[in-house]
């Protein structure tokens, strides 16, 4: 679907009930280019985004309707802009094969939309070609419903991507017991630790390990206003990128 440039693109916001929606909302109210025509919340039928006109909708839902969401989107031609975590191999290849079939419908699936984040996983590739150790710590607050965060995924596989760059092997770990899994999950052969803790938002440390030092990456949102910046980038930007895009770096002149 071709927006016109002579009036502002019409948003429509999934999950429009919960705290990130709501600020979408806001966020999307305020800026000038855009106009907010629908807030679909739990139980609302989606029909009301193609209804309302919507050329972009943004997923703020839940990792189990999604996937159901998005494919929807792609079926009447609304491009997407997808924060919602919970994101397979398998559900993303499912959803590249959909988005095949159509005429220049543009999805973009963001782990973080936070600017620093984005920035913080890109120097982490870079980082990790020089560092024999690399560990993850991502903290949010207790009602967030996946572990890892996708955040940290996307980190690991970026230090993953790194490291193979670089010809590095596995990190190196003596740990030959762990029966209470204190050394927490791996991720692309990153050890990741997730806390879930009251008064946290969304938080990420990623440490690197070498002789004599060490070298620490650390990104923290304190409001959820701080995703919002990269949300309507990821509004203005995902027509112009046809197909499925992974990470707000990929709208991002990041070299």
């Amino acid at each position: 679907m071709t927006q016109s440039p002579s009036r502002p693109t019409r948003v429509a916001v999934l999950g429009a009930s919960g705290r990130m929606g709501a600020a979408a909302c806001a966020a999307v109210e305020e800026a000038e280019d855009l106009e907010l025509v629908a807030r679909i919340g739990r139980g609302d039928p989606l029909d009301a985004v193609a209804a309302a006109g919507a050329e972009v909708a943004i997923d703020l839902t839940v990792p189990s309707a999604t996937g159901e969401n998005v494919h929807w989107l792609v079926e009447h031609g609304i491009h997407a802009v997808v924060g919602t975590t919970g994101w397979t191999e398998e559900s993303l290849g499912e959803l590249r094969a959909r988005l095949e079939g159509t005429d220049g419908v543009g999805v973009l699936i963001a782990p973080n939309f936070a600017i620093g984040a984005v920035l913080a996983m890109r120097f982490a590739e870079i980082a990790a070609r020089y560092y024999e150790s690399a560990e993850i710590i991502e903290m949010h607050h207790p009602n967030k419903l996946d572990a890892p965060s996708g955040t940290a995924t996307h980190t690991a596989a970026a230090i993953a991507r790194g490291r193979a760059a670089a010809g590095l092997g596995p990190v190196p770990d003596a740990t030959e017991k762990d029966p209470a899994g204190a050394r927490g999950a791996v991720v692309d052969g990153i050890h990741v630790h997730a806390v879930r803790q009251r008064g946290l938002v969304a938080h990420e440390v990623v440490q690197f390990g070498g002789v004599g030092e060490q070298f620490t990456l650390r990104h923290d949102s304190f409001d959820r206003i701080s995703f919002m910046p990269g949300v309507l980038l990821g509004v203005r930007e995902v027509a112009a990128h046809p197909g499925l895009t992974v990470g707000l770096d990929g709208f991002m002149d990041l070299g």
